[in-house]
């Protein structure tokens, strides 16, 4: 067998994309291509034509033909069998059959067909063995990044351990030096710019007579200095500064740049979406309710976040809630206050409060409020005060069920159906989004359905959208069919909502001042979003 040359083109005879295996001038191949539209007659069953040098193979695809021309001499069915390929690799790299899709895709099928056709001659070759090939996945190119970022995590870990001893040493310095190791008395603290995560300066130990430590990176809470029964030094600012790093770790970082180490950025990375539609739905509607959100001098918002992953065939393999209470104070006369919660939870739900907030008093009366209640909270800004978490494995913790079942039509193809169910009754969920994944370049035929959907044929997926779950509405189901396909291909499913009712039993009931418990006004908000809910 000699594959002359392969080749895309219209049904008039326009050439889309054209590689030629052999020696052959720019005419001669022009020649052959301009000559196939006018060979072709009209009622013929066969796929293929002569003339007295060559034979054209070809395929009708949709609006186009996948077209081989190959010597006279060459095995017919050898011609059929690598055009059957060349038939298959097409639709792996161009989303629809069409002009654009191809011209847009043509390197990619020119590499494949480079893969298939060797110097004229076929390679003994399956579509697997193409995409591999195509995609150049490369076994020591993974080793070597691995190798990579071991030895950029080993010196991200010398970077910490070298500038914590360069710290110690400055410190020891500096209380050998005299009046700057002046002791001070107690703890200060106060609460990080991002509540309970937060990076800051290490802990520093002071000098002098009776000197306590300086404790987790903190902010000014008041500039007003407050009375004290025993007289204290001043506290420098800049022993304090949030976020402050010092010359010494510069130098340090900077001497490893010098030796060639790439020392990768320590901030923290800002949390990524959810993937692909799911998570964009989600991120929309919770922007949606807290921009309806009307807010007063005194502000409570309440987060709750789910990532679930279950099983196709029931089970679960993933739960995890974590919630965060956040305070925010835009008026100077209502910074000392106290919360009250009202915490009817049954679950079992662990609770943390931010270490300046008084652990007895929240105990003991459910009410949040300082350790130092001559201090005020910080203004003017979204202050962490409780957070709160729940992982488990119980099936009846799922706030919703969803029950996908797709089954072999027999034809090729699969019969899906799909159905949801609110477990938590007490939830009102909207927005909600379920992504079902398609087979490549296949459009399902919906039969049934409940709210609406929307088939994406650029990211193969079917979007189905109901715009509120709750008790009155806590059940639905669709139906579609689908050629070409397989169970497998369906999965995973993404779903998506958020719901101004929180998972949580943790709400607020009141907000008083410290001195006299008077009643505050204040503004509160709750919502539930996901960050992953998967059936895989």
């Amino acid at each position: 067998m000699v594959l002359v040359a392969a080749a895309v083109c219209t049904k008039n005879g326009k050439v889309i994309l054209s590689r030629q295996f052999v020696e052959m001038t720019k005419a001669r191949i022009e020649g052959l291509l301009a000559a196939f539209p006018k060979l072709m007659t009209a009622g013929k069953q066969h796929t293929y034509v002569e003339t007295d040098s060559v034979r054209y193979v070809y395929q009708p695809m949709e609006k186009l033909y996948m077209l081989l021309i190959t010597t006279k001499a060459s095995n017919i069915l050898e011609d059929l069998e690598t055009l059957r390929l060349f038939s298959k690799v097409i639709p792996e790299y161009s989303h629809s059959l069409d002009e654009k899709e191809i011209v847009e895709n043509a390197f990619n099928l020119i590499f494949a067909f480079d893969e298939i056709v060797a110097l004229g001659y076929r390679e003994s070759v399956n579509l697997a063995q193409i995409k591999t090939f195509v995609e150049m996945d490369s076994h020591e190119e993974k080793v070597y990044q691995a190798v990579r970022q071991t030895q950029e995590r080993e010196a991200r870990q010398k970077m910490r351990e070298k500038a914590k001893e360069l710290q110690r040493i400055r410190m020891e310095s500096i209380k050998r030096g005299g009046p700057s190791s002046g002791g001070l008395g107690g703890r200060s603290g106060g609460f990080s710019s991002d509540s309970f995560g937060s990076s800051g300066v290490s802990s520093v130990s002071s000098g002098g007579g009776g000197g306590g430590n300086v404790g987790a990176p903190s902010i000014e809470m008041d500039n007003k200095p407050l009375a004290s029964k025993t007289a204290q030094k001043p506290v420098s600012r800049n022993a304090l500064k949030l976020g402050g790093k010092s010359k010494d770790v510069d130098s340090f970082v900077d001497q490893l740049k010098s030796e060639g180490e790439k020392i990768a950025s320590l901030a923290p990375a800002a949390a990524a979406g959810g993937a692909g539609a799911a998570a964009s739905a989600s991120a929309a509607a919770k922007a949606k309710i807290s921009a309806d959100i009307h807010t007063e001098s005194v502000h409570l918002k309440m987060e709750d976040k789910l990532v679930v992953r279950l099983g196709r065939d029931g089970g679960v393999q993933q739960f995890e809630l974590t919630g965060l209470l956040t305070l925010r104070i835009t008026d100077e006369n209502l910074g000392r206050i106290k919360v009250k919660l009202a915490n009817n939870d049954t679950q079992g739900i662990q609770m943390q409060t931010h270490p300046n907030v008084d652990k007895e008093l929240f105990k003991t009366r459910a009410m949040i409020g300082l350790k130092n209640p001559a201090k005020p909270f910080p203004l003017n800004t979204d202050v962490g005060v409780l957070k709160w978490r729940f992982i488990t494995q119980d099936e009846s913790a799922i706030p919703l069920t969803i029950n996908c079942w797709p089954s072999d039509n027999g034809e090729g193809g699969c019969d899906v159906n799909i159905e949801y169910e609110l477990e938590a009754q007490h939830l009102e969920l909207q927005d909600v989004a379920i992504v079902i994944p398609l087979p490549l370049n296949v459009q399902p035929s919906v039969a049934e359905y409940d709210g609406t959907y929307n088939y994406d044929s650029r990211k193969h997926v079917l979007q189905w959208h109901i715009p509120v779950i709750d008790a009155a509405n806590k059940s639905g189901s669709m139906e579609f069919s689908c050629s070409a396909s397989i169970p497998g291909d369906f999965f995973p499913l993404q779903v998506s909502f958020v719901s101004k009712t929180p998972y949580a039993a943790i709400s607020a009931q009141d907000v008083v001042q410290v001195d006299n418990d008077t009643s505050v006004k204040y503004s509160s908000e709750t919502i539930l979003f996901v960050e992953k809910y998967e059936i895989v």
